[in-house]
C-alpha cells in the first residue's frame, strides 16, 4: 500500500471497526507506513468532538460533557496504545522516528484540549454543583468528574498567556525526550554483544545459557557463542561465570549504557527532562516535580514520603551492611585476596548461596518448564477467581512467538491475554504488562479489555524448551497480577478502569502475586520435571524458603536507593546543571567501592522513559501493602475462594473508582501496618 492510500481512513487498517476475531487490533495488516496518518486522522476526529461538545448549546450535564469527553478520543486511544506498544516490543528504525513525531502531536492535542476554555466552563460549572451538593452522581461518577477536573487543572487549565504557552512548550518537548531517552538505552542496550570462541571462557555457566548463547550466535551468523546485555544472557553470565575479567566487561557494559558519549549518551537528555519537569511544576505553582506528583498519590506529600523512606533505610541499613561484610567475608575465604567488587557480587551471592542453603537457582530450571509454569499460574486463578484460559489462533498476533489466550468467567468473557515471553533485538529489556484496549461498560458499549504482558525470559533452544529461573517465575507470577487488575475490572469507564489507579498502589496486585511463589500449595500444581515429570522435592521448596531473606537488607537497600535516586532528581527547586552520575551518587548508600561512569540513572527508563517520575518508591510502598494483605491469605488459606472474592470485588474491580486507601480499609477492615512486611524480609 502507497503512502498517498495509507492517508486514507478507508485503507488504513487502524482506523474503522476492527473486523477481526474479539475486535483485536489488525497486526497482520499494519505497516509502519499506517501509523502517523492514522494517528493525524484520530487526533481530527478527537479535536472535532471536543468541539463539539465545547459549543454545545444545551447547558452541561454530566453525560453530554463528562462521558463524551470520555468518549472523544475513542480512537486516538486505540490507535497510540497500539503505536506506542510496538515501539516497545517490535522497534524498527522507522518506527522510532514515527514514535518521535507522535509524543509531540499527541501532546499537542491533549494542550489544546485542557486550554479549551468553553470546555473547561462546562466542567467548572458541573464540579462546583457537585462540590455544592446540586448535582446527584454515584460513586463511579462522581470521581470520574473530579478526576476530569484534576486532569485539566492540573495541565494547566488555569494557566494565562506566556505562562500557558510555555507550559505547552515544556510538555511538548518533554514527550519527544522521554521517548528519545528510552530509544537511546534501547539502541546501547541492543549494540553490545560479547563474543566468545574460547570454550575455556564459558567456565561456570550453566548449560541452558551456553545453549541460548550458541543459538544466539548462529542466528547472527557467527561461531562461538554471542552473549548480550539482554537479561536471560546478562544475568546468568553475572552469576555464573568463572572468568571475572569477562564478568566485569559484561557489568560495565551494562552499567554505561546511556553513558558513554556518542549519539546514545542520556545525559543532556536527562538534564532536559529533570529542567522542564520542574519548569512546569513551577508554572503549575508547585516547588518541585515531586510536589506535583505526590499531591495525587496515597503518600500524598514529599515529607511524608520521606518519613515513609526514611524508615524503611533505618530498619534496611544496618542489615545492608551485615550482608555485604558477610559476601566481602566470604570471597576473601573462596577466593584469598579478593577485594569484592560489584561486577563479583551476583556470582559470589550464588556461591555463598549454595554453600548456606544447598540453593542453587539453575538446578530449579528443570522444574520451572515455561508452559508447566504458565498452567500453573492458570489454575491459581481458576481456584481463585473461577478463570479458565483457552489458546485462541484466530487473533492476529505481531510476531510468531506472541500467544494470545481467551479469559472467561463461566459464561462470561473477560478479555485477550497476549503473552510475549523472549528477548529478541527490536524488543525493550525488562518485563511489563499494558493495554491494548481499555475494559468499559457506557453508553450502551460494553468493552473487555485486551492485555499485553511482555517480558524477557530464557529463550528454547534447540535441545531444551523454556527453562525458567525461580526470579522468572516471581517476573511472570507479578506482570499476570497486573494483566488480572485489568481483566477483573468492571467499572463503566475507562480511564477509571483496571490499572488506571494511583502510581503508589499499582504495584499491589502484582507484588501481592509474588507471595505464592514460596507457598508449597501453589508449587505443587505445576513445578515437575519437565524429562522425568518428578515434582519438585520438598526440601527443595523448603530451600526456597529459607533462601527468600537471604541478602534481604541489601536487597531492600538497593530499591531504596533506587527511589532515593528519583526523589533526588525530581526534589530539585532550581535550574538543574549537575552531571546525572554525581546526583545518584549522592543519592545511594555506597556500600561496595563506586566505578567512574558506571551509573543507574542513564538507563533509568522507570523514570525518564515511563510513568514513574517521583514514584518508583511506589515499589516499596506496595510491599508493604502486599505483605499485609497476604497475612490474610495466609490465615483464611491461600486458596480460599471466599477471601479471593473479597479481594476482587473490593480491590482488582474497582479500578480507580474509589481511593486507593478507602480499597485498601475495605479488604482489611483497617489502614496499612508495616509488622507483616518487615517479619517477611526478616527486618524487625
Amino acid at each position: 500500500m502507497d503512502a498517498t492510500n495509507n492517508k486514507s481512513p478507508l485503507n488504513n487498517p487502524l482506523l474503522g471497526q476492527w473486523t477481526t476475531p474479539y475486535a483485536a487490533p489488525p497486526f497482520d495488516q499494519i505497516e509502519v507506513a499506517h501509523y502517523l496518518p492514522a494517528l493525524e486522522s484520530a487526533i481530527a476526529e478527537a479535536r472535532q468532538n471536543a468541539l463539539a461538545i465545547a459549543s454545545n448549546p444545551e447547558p452541561p450535564t454530566f453525560a453530554n460533557t463528562v462521558e463524551a469527553i470520555e468518549d472523544s478520543s475513542a480512537t486516538l486511544d486505540r490507535v497510540s496504545a497500539v503505536l506506542f506498544n510496538m515501539g516497545e516490543c517490535l522497534s524498527t528504525e522507522p518506527l522510532q522516528q514515527v514514535i518521535l513525531q507522535a509524543g509531540p502531536l499527541i501532546t499537542r492535542y491533549e494542550n489544546d484540549l485542557v486550554a479549551n476554555a468553553d470546555l473547561f466552563a462546562r466542567l467548572c460549572t458541573l464540579h462546583e454543583d457537585l462540590e455544592q451538593g446540586r448535582l446527584n452522581l454515584n460513586e463511579e461518577q462522581a470521581t470520574l468528574l473530579r478526576e476530569r477536573y484534576k486532569y485539566f487543572v492540573r495541565r494547566g487549565a488555569l494557566l494565562k498567556g506566556e505562562a500557558r504557552h510555555r507550559y505547552e512548550q515544556c510538555t511538548e518537548q518533554l514527550s519527544e525526550l522521554t521517548l528519545r531517552f528510552g530509544q537511546n538505552a534501547l539502541a546501547d542496550t541492543t549494540a553490545f554483544t560479547l563474543h566468545i570462541t574460547n570454550p575455556d571462557q564459558l567456565a561456570g555457566l550453566p548449560p541452558t545459557t551456553v545453549a541460548a548463547a550458541a543459538d544466539e550466535a548462529e542466528r547472527r551468523g557467527r561461531s562461538g557463542w554471542l552473549f548480550t546485555l539482554a537479561a536471560p544472557s546478562y544475568r546468568p553470565f553475572l552469576a555464573y561465570a568463572n572468568d571475572r575479567n569477562l564478568r566485569e566487561k559484561m557489568w560495565r557494559a551494562y552499567m554505561t549504557i546511556g553513558n558513554h558519549g556518542g549519539p546514545n549518551d542520556n545525559n543532556s537528555t536527562i538534564t532536559a527532562i529533570v529542567n522542564l519537569r520542574r519548569e512546569v511544576a513551577n508554572l503549575l505553582g508547585y516547588p518541585s516535580w515531586c510536589d506535583y506528583v505526590l499531591e495525587e498519590r496515597m503518600v500524598r506529600s514529599l515529607s511524608a514520603l520521606e518519613r515513609f523512606m526514611q524508615d524503611l533505610h533505618d530498619a534496611a541499613l544496618p542489615a545492608a551492611w551485615a550482608d555485604v561484610d558477610d559476601l566481602a567475608a566470604f570471597a576473601a575465604e573462596a577466593e584469598p585476596g579478593l577485594e569484592l567488587q560489584r561486577w563479583d557480587v551476583a556470582y559470589f551471592s550464588e556461591w555463598m548461596a549454595r554453600e548456606l542453603f544447598s540453593f542453587d537457582a539453575e538446578q530449579l530450571r528443570p522444574y520451572f518448564e515455561l508452559e508447566r509454569v504458565k498452567g500453573g499460574i492458570f489454575e491459581l486463578y481458576n481456584r481463585l477467581y473461577g478463570l479458565t484460559f483457552s489458546l485462541v489462533t484466530d487473533a492476529p498476533v505481531y510476531h510468531p512467538e506472541v500467544k494470545v489466550y481467551r479469559v472467561d468467567d463461566g459464561e462470561r468473557f473477560m478479555g485477550l491475554l497476549y503473552l510475549d515471553l523472549h528477548p529478541r533485538q527490536s524488543k525493550r529489556s525488562g518485563a511489563w504488562m499494558t493495554d491494548l484496549r481499555d475494559q468499559r461498560n457506557f453508553n450502551g458499549r460494553e468493552e473487555r479489555p485486551i492485555v499485553q504482558v511482555v517480558c524477557n525470559f530464557t529463550p528454547p533452544t534447540a535441545e531444551t524448551p523454556s527453562l525458567l529461573r525461580f526470579d522468572e517465575v516471581e517476573t511472570l507470577m507479578h506482570e499476570l497480577g497486573h494483566a488480572m487488575h485489568s481483566l477483573l475490572s468492571d467499572v463503566a469507564y475507562p480511564s477509571l478502569s483496571g490499572t488506571s489507579v494511583k502510581r503508589d498502589f499499582v504495584e499491589l496486585p502484582s507484588q501481592l502475586m509474588e507471595n505464592w511463589c514460596y507457598e508449597p500449595e501453589f508449587l505443587q500444581l505445576f513445578a515437575y520435571h519437565y524429562q522425568t515429570g518428578e515434582p519438585l522435592p520438598m526440601e527443595w521448596i523448603d530451600r526456597i524458603w529459607d533462601h527468600k531473606n537471604f541478602q534481604s537488607g541489601y536487597l531492600c537497600l538497593r530499591q531504596l536507593n533506587l527511589g532515593m535516586t528519583d526523589l533526588a532528581f525530581h526534589s530539585v527547586t532550581e535550574p538543574f546543571d549537575e552531571r546525572p552520575e554525581e546526583v545518584e551518587r549522592a543519592a545511594m548508600d555506597e556500600l561496595l567501592p563506586t566505578e567512574p561512569g558506571a551509573v543507574t540513572c542513564t538507563n533509568f527508563s522507570h523514570i525518564f522513559g515511563g510513568g514513574y517520575a517521583s514514584g518508583y518508591y511506589g515499589y516499596k510502598w506496595a510491599e508493604v501493602l502486599d505483605a499485609d494483605i497476604f497475612s490474610r491469605f495466609k490465615e483464611e488459606g491461600i486458596m480460599n475462594r471466599d477471601t479471593a472474592t473479597r479481594f476482587r470485588t473490593t480491590i482488582l474491580s474497582r479500578g480507580g473508582t474509589r481511593h486507593p486507601a478507602d480499597l485498601f480499609r475495605d479488604f482489611m477492615g483497617r489502614d496499612p501496618q508495616q509488622e507483616a512486611f518487615l517479619r517477611r524480609s526478616n527486618l524487625l
